[in-house]
């Protein structure tokens, strides 16, 4: 695969949107069918979000980072997320229970499912203090 583009952030409020700025210039730059770019987009913010808001937020981590690198080959794209927090295997976790009704439904816990669903293949590795997720999309996804 080749490596397009990559992007170092320090966690904080505005890492995700960075992110997906990032992204969506390196998207409009290459073409990329918009249903694609959606499916990397709400996946890649989701991950951030959570990496933000739970893994750095009460981390005491002397010099955090993350590390994003979006690789691609004629079928794939392939999106890695390296960062320093705190372990956690998001491919490890199920998604929460769907409520029966809205007076039921409580926010959060859904992302899981929405990645399981948009994205290919969903990849979580921990080595050397660092968590490495990979997210793979298909470059061109048939209709439904």
């Amino acid at each position: 695969m080749l490596t397009l583009a990559t992007l170092t952030l320090t966690p904080g409020p505005d890492t995700v949107a960075q992110a997906l700025t990032w992204l969506e210039q390196v998207a409009w730059g290459r073409h990329w069918p918009q249903r694609t770019v959606f499916a990397l987009q709400l996946c890649l913010d989701e991950a951030l979000t959570n990496t933000v808001m739970h893994g750095f937020a009460n981390a005491a981590i002397p010099s955090p980072r993350i590390a994003l690198s979006l690789h691609a080959d004629n079928q794939v794209l392939a999106l890695d997320i390296t960062d320093n927090g705190p372990a956690f295997d998001p491919t490890r976790r199920q998604p929460a229970d769907l409520a029966t009704s809205l007076d039921k439904a409580t926010p959060g816990g859904h992302g899981i499912r929405l990645m399981q669903h948009y994205l290919h293949d969903f990849q979580y590795t921990n080595a050397n203090g660092e968590n490495h997720v990979r997210m793979v999309v298909l470059l061109n996804p048939q209709k439904p």
